[in-house]
């Protein structure tokens, strides 16, 4: 096995479907990608090769880079069918990594699952801790990738299996979004049925993607969570390949993306509680007598205590079929 590259040129005989890497930032202000002492954010290491435009899509998905200096700690979304998972933390002074402040590990996959990178990239942080060193993370990260285990006494151990799709699938509440938006619910409903595009807002990322994650569940039936995107900047990179998707879910932390009618038919304003409906949306998304009672039985089973979201979504299982899969 050959030991973990710098930035550069990557070994390419690792699966292309999963990446692993870090980024630092200098002390100053804090990162490893790193953030050193002088506030500057570096690629680290990066395993196998990845391209230019993935990895400056990551720098920018990596809140090191962020003027705000909000750490946040575990990210997740999608780029052309690449999902990427980045867990950030700050540096304690007893750590062996004296120059830097703050660091993210960043994983990508095939798969969406968020609870199992989430957990994969905590070991992955405390062995880059302890270590300063990424050959103990490529140990494990090989590990994982090969044998689908990685153990360790002191960082944790880790299973693949054990981190099921369906849970994932499962892992947001049905309940919290009808409590927020009651009937306006099922015109989150009718777009997805629809295959519209819908736009969501919040200045908080933790909440917009809690949120968005949770919407493919409304249609259940179909079990597709490559329609989300949960944490989109308005770039021109990221705008292109989300308009080449006939439907999406697609998450902002920028408020500016109101005013780009362009991106969606279904606009959901998560700070106000607001959902609306672009002009050119609304003839395809009149709302009829079946889509009322569509909306009522969603209420309905939602607000039953005795009911969990899973049992929610089965309810959604019964409404009438009217509406295209």
């Amino acid at each position: 096995m050959k030991a973990p590259c710098p930035a550069g040129p990557r070994p390419s005989s690792a699966s292309a479907s999963t990446w692993a890497g870090v980024v630092s930032a200098p002390a100053a202000s804090g990162a490893a990608r790193e953030k050193d002492t002088n506030g500057e954010v570096l690629w680290v290491w990066c395993y196998p090769s990845t391209t230019a435009t993935l990895r400056n899509l990551l720098l920018r998905k990596c809140c090191l880079t962020d003027e705000s200096k909000l750490l946040h700690p575990f990210v997740f979304g999608q780029y052309r069918r690449t999902w990427f998972y980045i867990t950030t933390i700050e540096v304690p002074d007893s750590s062996v990594l004296i120059k830097v402040t703050h660091f993210s590990i960043v994983l990508t996959a095939k798969d969406f699952n968020p609870e199992k990178y989430a957990a994969f990239t905590r070991i992955l942080c405390r062995m880059y801790l302890k270590h300063g060193s990424p050959v103990k993370m490529m140990e494990s990260y090989i590990a994982v990738l090969t044998k689908g285990i990685c153990q360790s006494e002191e960082n944790g151990s880790f299973l693949s299996k054990d981190f099921d799709a369906r849970k994932a699938y499962l892992a947001g509440s049905i309940k919290d979004i009808v409590s927020q938006f009651g009937m306006e619910t099922v015109i989150l409903h009718t777009a997805l049925m629809l295959k519209k595009r819908i736009v969501v807002y919040h200045p908080k990322i933790e909440a917009v993607q809690e949120f968005t994650r949770t919407l493919p569940a409304l249609v259940w039936h179909r079990q597709d969570w490559t329609i989300l995107h949960s944490y989109v900047h308005l770039h021109a990179d990221e705008l292109e390949a989300l308009q080449m998707c006939p439907g999406y879910i697609a998450g902002f932390v920028d408020l500016e993306v109101s005013n780009r009618s362009d991106l969606y038919d279904v606009f959901v304003n998560l700070a106000d509680s607001e959902i609306t409906i672009a002009p050119l949306a609304k003839e395809a998304m009149t709302m009829g007598k079946l889509h009322k009672e569509i909306g009522q039985l969603i209420v309905q089973s939602a607000e039953d205590p005795e009911k969990s979201d899973s049992q929610v979504i089965q309810r959604r299982q019964l409404l009438p079929r009217a509406l295209p899969d």
